[in-house]
């Protein structure tokens, strides 16, 4: 229920009001039936844009993080993450980060709309980095088309780092449906996941016209390792 104030009462129409969403290809997104909608990451609004102008309900994942501040700040981040049915993601790996794929797969499988970044992170630079394998997990154990999402300008609107967004119009561009049923049987086959997760991935490229890094952009966040005494 928070959900659906939030998009159409409390926020959505204010929202609308000041950003004038930009959207081509909207009609790309099915009706009815399960859906994953793929998108480059360029910045922490994405995560509100998407689901403002889709028509159905988008389930996103979000790092545990968000789940755990303090304060005022945290609480509200909180609440706004759990209301518009957010899932939190471990982003260490194991264990956690699969039981929140198979919160997805629950979503899928009753025909909703599951909304992931491929990157797994945000951009550091607005560059297109190489995806994890989990979105093809996802489309192959739940037989969900995929619509890939470009984010055109959300790293303007609001850079990493930046808490008050710039008031500028948002552009979003959806793409045709990649149906990869061809595969189905094959979920768990780590050259048929990273070929359907390419192939997600150069559609991105494609739509948002960014370049591509083939390396996963985690690794461009990690520190550098401290040099060696002599």
């Amino acid at each position: 229920m928070l959900y659906w104030l939030l998009k159409y009462v409390i926020l959505g129409p204010l929202l609308k009001l000041i950003f004038r969403p930009q959207v081509e290809g909207l009609g790309n997104v099915p009706a009815t039936g399960p859906v994953i909608l793929a998108s480059n990451h360029l910045s922490f609004s994405d995560s509100i844009f998407t689901p403002l102008i889709t028509a159905r309900k988008v389930t996103f994942v979000a790092k545990a993080e968000y789940f755990t501040g303090k304060g005022i700040k945290g609480w509200l981040t909180k609440m706004f993450f759990v209301g518009t049915g957010t899932i939190p993601v471990d982003r260490s790996g194991g264990r956690a980060a699969r039981a929140a794929l198979d919160t997805q797969l629950q979503v899928l499988r009753a025909g909703g709309v599951a909304g992931i970044y491929p990157e797994g992170t945000r951009s550091p630079d607005g560059r297109l980095y190489r995806g994890k394998t989990g979105v093809a997990r996802l489309a192959l154990e739940s037989g969900a088309v995929v619509v890939p999402v470009a984010m055109l300008n959300a790293d303007e609107i609001q850079p990493p780092g930046k808490i008050i967004p710039r008031i500028d119009r948002v552009k979003i561009r959806f793409g045709a449906p990649l149906d990869f049923s061809r595969y189905a049987g094959l979920a768990g086959d780590r050259f048929v996941e990273r070929a359907v997760t390419d192939e997600i991935m150069y559609e991105l490229m494609e739509l948002s016209g960014r370049e591509y890094v083939d390396v996963y952009a985690q690794k461009l966040k990690q520190p550098a390792p401290a040099p060696l005494a002599a």
